[in-house]
């Protein structure tokens, strides 16, 4: 017992000094994870046809297969995140990529429709497990760049979710039971995210070290002064903003290799790689936001990234395939911006609750891309995938609402950073 006490002391200064740095060896490791996540969680959305096929099924019941994905999570989510915020779990992130892993196995061996939705539900709890602890990770080792710090997080999975279309247009060649092989990123995530737990725990030790010893981070929370009132206004409004960006984007994500295979004759393999280059736009634009947030402010970011889209996704369903390669790229990149910049708005509203804030976001953006998905389907199967694109490119004018939003300045500013 000796020794262990002694060597928490020996190693609390060594995380104490770096408390007040941007950490970025873990913030790329827990980037990098995040990859692995959403690159498996993308494989779903990129095998929809596939599965279409093989199981006989219409596009209704596609959403229902990214509904069970997308439900589960956001469900679960914000319960693991609060649950988290009182009992830090750090090795939870190890134990939801584990989940993640069986649910990719099954979903590869699965024998009916049935078995797919367990398959894509356990996924989805995977992935409830991993995102609100991550997230938290993340601004812990922010050194009070938290825009920076989200970005990075979620570059990650935007790059993953980019890359699972691609990888599957080409290690999916033996159909379903290909699925397989991506367990080998998740048994990766898990090796990772097991020395990212150690991390956490240790750096948690040593600011209570620290904190009980008088010697505290230089850093204090940012508390929004607002009262309860407006801080659930402006929740309100940060999730009417969410709805508008994800409930978009699942128009993309889960039909946008139909519309082109339907709409300009493309194969499957080319419409795929279309969807990538969407995505890709996702994970460029996404590093974006965050920084540039903690210069000017995030209410900034987040009308630029929603309203400023609304004219390109109007054009969207009228042009030729070169210019809906072209807009979906614009699309995507300054959609992505706005994700981050709400997320840490979010936690500054309502400090201190950083894992259950997390959640709540985390999850209302899977819920909505499921929900959707879903309903989504349910109209192209009663009118058209074109008639889909015509009544989601309004979405983004509800941007409109930021202006109702409070304006929390210094927050918005890295000369002005905050512990996480």
């Amino acid at each position: 017992m000796a020794s262990e006490t002694n060597a928490t002391l020996v190693e609390a200064p060594v995380v104490k000094v770096s408390a007040d740095k941007t950490i970025f060896n873990i913030l790329l490791a827990i980037s990098f994870c995040h990859l692995l996540n959403d690159t498996i969680q993308s494989v779903l959305p990129a095998i929809y046809p596939m599965l279409k096929t093989s199981f006989h099924l219409d596009f209704g019941q596609v959403g229902l297969i990214a509904l069970t994905l997308q439900l589960t999570a956001s469900l679960l989510q914000p319960l693991v995140g609060l649950h988290t915020d009182k009992h830090p779990q750090p090795y939870s992130l190890a134990v939801g990529m584990g989940i993640t892993l069986i649910g990719l196995l099954a979903l590869s061996m699965a024998p009916t429709y049935v078995t797919v939705l367990v398959a894509a539900g356990t996924v989805g709890i995977g992935s409830a497990v991993f995102h609100p602890e991550s997230s938290r990770v993340a601004r812990m080792a922010s050194g009070g760049q938290h825009g920076l710090a989200q970005s990075l997080f979620q570059v990650g999975g935007n790059a993953g979710s980019a890359l699972g279309p691609l990888l599957a247009a080409f290690v999916l060649t033996k159909g379903q039971s290909s699925i397989a092989w991506f367990s080998f990123l998740a048994l990766a995530g898990i090796m990772i995210l097991t020395f990212i737990g150690t991390w956490a725990k240790n750096h948690r030790a040593a600011r209570a070290l620290a904190k009980s010893a008088g010697a505290g981070s230089s850093h204090t929370e940012h508390f929004s002064g607002l009262p309860s009132s407006k801080i659930a206004v402006s929740m309100a409004i940060l999730i009417a903003l969410m709805f508008s960006k994800f409930f978009y984007l699942a128009s993309i994500t889960s039909y946008f290799t139909f519309y082109l295979m339907n709409k300009f004759h493309l194969s499957l393999q080319s419409a795929q790689l279309h969807l990538f280059i969407f995505l890709g736009a996702v994970a460029a634009g996404t590093i974006a936001g965050g920084p540039i947030g903690d210069r000017i402010g995030r209410k900034y970011v987040i009308w630029g990234s929603i309203l400023g889209v609304l004219p390109f996704t109007l054009l969207l369903p009228y042009v030729n395939l070169l210019w809906t390669t072209v807009l979906s790229v614009l699309i995507g990149m300054i959609l992505a911006s706005a994700f981050s910049a709400i997320l840490v708005y979010a936690q500054e509203l309502v400090p201190g609750r950083v894992g259950m804030i997390s959640g709540l976001f985390f999850g209302f953006a899977f819920g909505m891309g499921g929900v959707g998905a879903a309903l989504l389907g349910k109209l192209a199967d009663l009118t058209s995938l074109t008639f889909v694109y015509h009544v989601c490119a309004f979405l983004p004018a509800i941007g409109i609402l930021t202006a109702f939003l409070p304006d929390l300045e210094p927050e918005g500013s890295s000369r002005f950073p905050r512990a996480a």
